[in-house]
């Protein structure tokens, strides 16, 4: 493909300036409760990172920007602590509004900004301020009914009338160790839990959490910056020592101000199930009843109990087990006759829908087949017709189904997007429509607004690539990857994509960079957009090879459970037989392959560069785990069990096999990384000097796991490109 005359080189610099090169974003796009509107955040044309809060109405077919968010708060925004933590939990980046809630009536907005809570009406156009204090509110929500605004500060909770304009503290004794509301430190990162409390649907109660953080080892830990150094003691639950305690109370809301609402407050005793993790909370529709979900310690037993919170009753009435693990999900969804639920289970070995009557009694399985249920959609309970999204036509594609809850065995489901890619869907709250993000590896995402048949009836966002569009002057010379299938030893198939360099000649021999993740929970090759780095070296000219090892996600258990107790093993296999591959290629050169990964990838990366030394000439690691022993109870354990049963982690860490590296290695981390701690790399950097073996590193002060921030984003791109450029070129 010769490039066009106006093409523009690709560069690093680029990738990462504003306007995005994927396009206009619609981040955190929502629809309003009434169905009327969708909302959404969107960045600045002269910073992307910037966010403003914006609607688009059904019926007027107008976007128009509700929220300026230097109208609101034009200083610089000073984060607390415990929200720079959460934000990085939930891997929210950038400024201004970056999350929003709508009222149950449609008729207003909340959102945080500056440590400071504010209610949007859409009738006065004006953002009310809620809290005005020193402190920083956080996990703010409206409730059910739209008439309090609640919030943790301090770690405690607080109830604001929005009536009457008083606050109201449900919990006064939250401090030190203690915290209630608040959701604990592997609840945010690993069990996908953000929050600690929550509404009834009535709203004359609330349910939340008191986590007793003391059991936890205190681990004091350095946040290097580039002028100071920080002593942090966080109580980090390191695997095989305990976790925090935690138990779960509902408290009847009283708003007189004559009753002690802490001390009324009636407790579960989640002690008495034992060591394990409280998972999810979900109340029923009609605000009597609550469930919760209990995970044993070894994660492979989840009791799905419900709470009669006027009977001060508590029943498991569903359990799920497996051999390695049970997968968390949020497939829970309480019909609106209060005898029913929706159950997402894996005990097929794929994940499928159930229906259940509230008392246990498992109705009908309503999906079935060798392939996976993302998650319901949505159900149109009046039609009786449920919609979900799952990988029936390929485990590399994503689409939407539908289905009938009144069938009397699994129907085969009709499919209702059809372009080959990703559809990430989100419905009206009445089923009537949805909102289609879509994706494939040739066309970057564009939003389109469709009835429940799949018609589209508006684009919310084309995303043409027209002469307009930020990505027109590099779109002659993109290139695109190829996908295929290999084999692995056990007989599963392996899915891999291929892209090949710029100017592309059979005749010549390229060098390859290995792109991998590897871990549990996400999957690298999809015919989604892709990655700009991928896009990137292979402008550069190298080949860019990935491939979905087992142990990855969205293929069913079978898939996964071979990493049980057993990290580092059948994944770096796979990579290998995926190099064997490249070398059948006439036109790799099997001397110049390298790999590179971040998080898990970066372990991936070290373990192929120690335990396979003769197939990777170069490596960069990025915020590696090297030592499983070192990360947190609830990832770690899921995959690993304990550290005191056998040598499992031994076998898995990256210290044993050191003496192997041959290649050329870099190891990069953010030196305040509070997830997988400084501390993996700076132990290994000590073992390689001890070693006399040559390595170089890079290391990134004040930055967390996510490595958040334009030139940072930048120096990490060509940190990595310069690398290869020198030891693979």
């Amino acid at each position: 493909m010769q490039p066009h005359a106006e093409s523009k080189e690709l560069t690093i610099e680029r990738i990462f300036s504003s306007p995005s090169l994927s396009g206009d974003s619609m981040r955190a796009l929502r629809f309003s409760p009434d169905g009327q509107q969708l909302t959404y955040l969107k960045g600045r044309e002269d910073d992307a990172s910037h966010y403003d809060l914006w609607s688009y109405n059904l019926a007027s077919e107008k976007h128009q920007r509700l929220v300026n968010a230097d109208d609101v708060f034009a200083g610089e925004e000073v984060l607390s602590d415990e929200e720079k933590a959460r934000r990085e939990r939930l891997r929210l980046s950038g400024s201004g509004i970056v999350s929003y809630q709508w009222s149950a009536q449609s008729d207003a907005l909340l959102f945080p900004l500056a440590g400071d809570v504010y209610y949007y009406s859409l009738a006065t156009g004006e953002a009310r301020q809620i809290t005005n204090t020193d402190a920083f509110e956080t996990d703010a929500k409206l409730s059910p009914q739209g008439r309090y605004v609640s919030y943790i500060r301090e770690q405690n909770l607080y109830v604001y009338s929005l009536e009457t304009g008083k606050e109201q503290a449900i919990t006064s004794s939250g401090a030190d160790t203690i915290k209630y509301g608040m959701a604990e430190f592997v609840a945010q990162e690993e069990i996908d839990r953000m929050t600690g409390y929550w509404w009834s649907p009535n709203e004359q109660k609330i349910a939340l959490t008191r986590v007793d953080e003391s059991p936890v080892d205190i681990a004091v830990r350095s946040e290097i910056y580039a002028d100071h150094i920080d002593m942090i003691e966080q109580r980090y639950p390191f695997a095989g020592t305990p976790n925090v305690n935690v138990d779960l109370g509902v408290v009847d809301l009283d708003f007189s101000g004559e009753k002690n609402l802490e001390a009324s407050i009636e407790w579960l005793g989640l002690d008495e199930l034992g060591d394990g993790y409280l998972a999810r909370v979900k109340w029923l529709k009609d605000g009597e009843r609550f469930s919760y979900q209990w995970q044993s310690r070894n994660q492979q037993t989840l009791d799905l109990h419900i709470v009669d919170a006027n009977k001060q009753t508590d029943q498991v009435i569903l359990t799920e087990t497996s051999d390695s693990w049970v997968n968390l999900n949020d497939d829970l969804y309480f019909l609106n006759d209060n005898k029913h639920f929706i159950w997402g289970s894996e005990r097929s070995g794929y994940k499928h829908l159930y229906l259940y009557r509230v008392d246990g009694g498992l109705i009908r399985q309503l999906t079935s087949g060798d392939w996976q249920v993302d998650e319901l959609a949505a159900i149109d309970e009046n039609t009786g017709v449920f919609y979900f999204t799952g990988r029936e036509k390929s485990p590399l594609e994503l689409h939407l189904y539908r289905n009938q809850l009144n069938t009397t065995s699994p129907a085969t489901p009709s499919r209702i997007t059809e372009q080959e890619g990703m559809h990430h869907i989100q419905f009206a709250a009445d089923a009537s429509s949805y909102v289609d993000t879509f994706e494939s590896f040739k066309q970057p995402p564009q939003i389109s607004l469709n009835g429940p048949t799949g018609k589209r009836l508006t684009w919310l966002k084309q995303n043409a690539i027209d002469e307009q569009h930020p990505l027109k002057p590099f779109w002659r010379d993109w290139l695109y990857p190829e996908f295929g299938t290999l084999e692995a030893e056990d007989g599963q198939t392996l899915y891999y994509q291929l892209t090949k360099p710029a100017d592309f000649d059979s005749s010549k021999k390229y060098p390859v960079m290995v792109y991998v993740y590897g871990g549990p929970g996400a999957q690298v090759v999809t015919k989604g957009w892709g990655n700009y780095l991928v896009q990137y070296m292979a402008q550069q000219g190298y080949v860019v090879f990935s491939v979905d090892n087992r142990g990855s996600f969205n293929r069913g258990k079978a898939f996964e459970a071979p990493l049980y107790k057993n990290m580092g093993t059948p994944e770096i296999a796979d990579q290998i037989r995926g190099v064997e591959f490249l070398r059948t290629l006439d036109y790799i050169d099997p001397e110049r392959i390298g790999i590179h990964g971040h998080s898990y990838g970066g372990y991936m990366t070290l373990m192929a560069m120690f335990k396979a030394p003769e197939y990777f000439a170069a490596g960069v690691s990025g915020a590696p785990v090297t030592d499983w022993a070192l990360y947190d109870t609830h990832y770690t354990e899921r995959y690993m069990g304990m550290p005191q049963q056998g040598d499992a982690y031994q076998k898995a860490s990256v210290f044993p096999y050191t003496d192997g590296l041959a290649g050329d290695l870099m190891i990069y981390h953010g030196m305040a990384d509070d997830n997988v701690l400084f501390t993996h790399s700076t132990k290994l950097y000590k073992q390689l000097q001890d070693n006399a073996q040559p390595f170089q590193m890079m290391n990134y002060p004040g930055k967390k796991h996510s490595l958040n921030g334009k030139n940072t984003q930048i120096h990490r791109y060509q940190l990595i490109a310069n690398f290869f450029q020198q030891t693979l070129k």
